[in-house]
């Protein structure tokens, strides 16, 4: 009776390849498990009178003041293209959320209005410092390209 080399080496081999293909498939599906959980805080940690920038979606711990930050979206972006010569400059509506204990606050900051720039939500003010990329006539800018910098102060 002649055996076959490869079936047997196969036999021998095949238990191992198993268990290492189900420790990847197990590391890759803990990996988009957490990559995709839109409801897990992503964002810097920072302090009250510091400076952050924000993606949207993106969201910051400001720990001094115990608040959550998130910037929503960018709306109604008509700002001077930096390449053209405007009557006004313009205004971009930065939507963002904050985050106290359990409640949920919406507000709007604008580019264009310094005194609409600026909100109060209870016992700090959050700025709008700089909304980024500025707009060229010649580039449309996608919404998950804007990047607000905003700051939190007593």
């Amino acid at each position: 009776m002649t055996r076959n080399p490869f079936r047997l080496a196969w036999t021998l081999l095949a238990p191992v390849q198993m268990r290492s293909l189900l420790v990847i498939l197990c590391l890759l599906a803990v990996t988009a498990v957490q990559g995709c959980d839109e409801s897990t805080p992503s964002g810097p940690t920072v302090g009250a009178n510091e400076r952050f920038t924000l993606a949207p979606s993106e969201i910051a711990t400001i720990r001094d003041v115990d608040l959550l930050v998130r910037f929503v979206t960018v709306t109604g972006d008509s700002r001077c293209p930096a390449d053209a010569l405007c009557i006004t400059g313009g205004d971009a509506i930065v939507h963002i959320q904050v985050i106290d204990g359990g409640a949920t606050s919406a507000y709007e900051l604008h580019t264009g209005d310094s005194s609409r720039a600026t909100v109060s939500h209870k016992q700090v003010r959050i700025a709008l410092v700089e909304l980024q990329p500025y707009p060229f006539s010649s580039r449309t800018i996608a919404p998950a390209e804007y990047r607000a910098t905003l700051t939190v102060t007593r």
